[in-house]
C-alpha cells in the first residue's frame, strides 16, 4: 500500500457482522443511504451534513470504510467516497437496499 493510500478489505473479505455493526448507527445508515441514490459517483466526504462533530465524522467513514461499504480515496484536497455497491451486491444480494427500506419505515 503506497503513502496516503487508505486500507480496504478485498471483496472476498467483506463478512456480514462488521457491515451490520457499522449500519447500527443512524449517520452512516444515512450516508450509505445517500450514496445508494448515486452509486457509480464518488462524493466528497465535506459534503455530507451529519450532525456531529469533524473528529465524529472522521471516525463514521473509518467504521464505513473498514467494514467495506465504502471505497475512499484521499485526492490530496478531500477525500472521496463512494458504497461498494457490486462487492455488496455480490457478497449479499439485496442486503443494502433491505436496510435503506427498513430505515424509512421508520
Amino acid at each position: 500500500m503506497a503513502a496516503g493510500e487508505l486500507a480496504h478489505p478485498r471483496a472476498e473479505e467483506l463478512e456480514v457482522g462488521p457491515i451490520l455493526l457499522a449500519l447500527a448507527d443512524g449517520n452512516r445508515r444515512r450516508v450509505v443511504a445517500e450514496l445508494a441514490e448515486r452509486p457509480d459517483e464518488e462524493r466528497l466526504c465535506a459534503s455530507f451534513d451529519l450532525p456531529v462533530s469533524k473528529s465524529s465524522r472522521t471516525r463514521h467513514w473509518r467504521v464505513l470504510r473498514e467494514a467495506g461499504l465504502v471505497y475512499q480515496r484521499d485526492a490530496g484536497n478531500g477525500l472521496y467516497m463512494r458504497l461498494r455497491k457490486e462487492d455488496l451486491d455480490r457478497r449479499f444480494p439485496g442486503l443494502i437496499q433491505a436496510v435503506i427500506a427498513a430505515d424509512q419505515v421508520y
